[in-house]
């Protein structure tokens, strides 16, 4: 047993969907798995697994920001044996052309964070997605005619920044959104050898100041969700 998951070993399929909000986990549970079992409630970080057109899969929050999702991947990995990490989270926009419940998928993150300039001397480490996850998630879109836009995204580590126009930069160099998690989860999935992508879908716009409201960000974004079921 992990420090932060309750679960007993096999309990936790080798693919894991993994929101921010713990809520969104238990919406996914409940909405799309067979048969949903509940394997942790630490800190109320709720976990379920079930089966999804026969094939075993899990879901688990994962709170916010880069310590939060690095602590909680590394723990499923090391101690249950997940394979297939996968985010679906909210991002705000940094681009006029990804509007509101668009969806991105992150090829790449850049990151404000300190760790990886820690981990690696003050070296740029560059996290990438699993190219595999991330092919057959393009295939999946297509066949369910779902639009996709890919790139470049920024793992941030504030939510509220001082300054309003700090995203114009990254935006500039082609960023296609901010969210706070990308970056730590790529990191710890290379580092064990594991395949990690994150889909996310916008749920504001830095550029037109659109949003969309809590409730929706908790129990919709359904064609994220659709995705990433398939590539269990």
């Amino acid at each position: 047993m992990s420090i932060h998951i309750a679960a007993k070993k096999g309990e936790i399929a080798e693919t894991i969907l993994l929101p921010g909000d713990p809520l969104r986990a238990k919406w996914i549970a409940t909405e799309y798995f067979e048969s949903p079992k509940l394997f942790n409630d630490v800190r109320g970080m709720y976990g379920y697994t079930g089966t999804y057109k026969g094939k075993p899969i899990s879901t688990m929050g994962t709170g916010m920001g880069v310590p939060s999702i690095s602590l909680y991947a590394h723990e499923l990995i090391t101690e249950y044996g997940v394979k297939n990490l996968i985010r679906v989270g909210s991002a705000g926009s940094y681009q006029k052309d990804i509007k509101i419940r668009d969806i991105v998928l992150a090829m790449a993150a850049s990151s404000t964070s300190g760790v990886n300039k820690l981990r690696f001397g003050g070296a740029d480490y560059a996290p990438t997605a699993n190219f595999a996850l991330f092919n057959k998630a393009m295939e999946v879109a297509k066949t369910k005619n779902i639009t996709i836009k890919a790139g470049n995204v920024l793992t941030s580590d504030e939510f509220y920044n001082d300054d309003e126009e700090a995203y114009k930069k990254w935006s500039e160099f082609g960023v296609l959104c901010v969210e706070m998690e990308t970056s730590g989860l790529y990191t710890v999935a290379a580092k064990h050898r594991v395949n990690a992508l994150s889909i996310l879908t916008i749920s504001d716009s830095l550029v037109t100041g659109e949003h969309t409201t809590a409730e929706e960000r908790e129990s919709t974004f359904k064609e994220m969700i659709e995705i990433a079921l398939e590539l269990a």
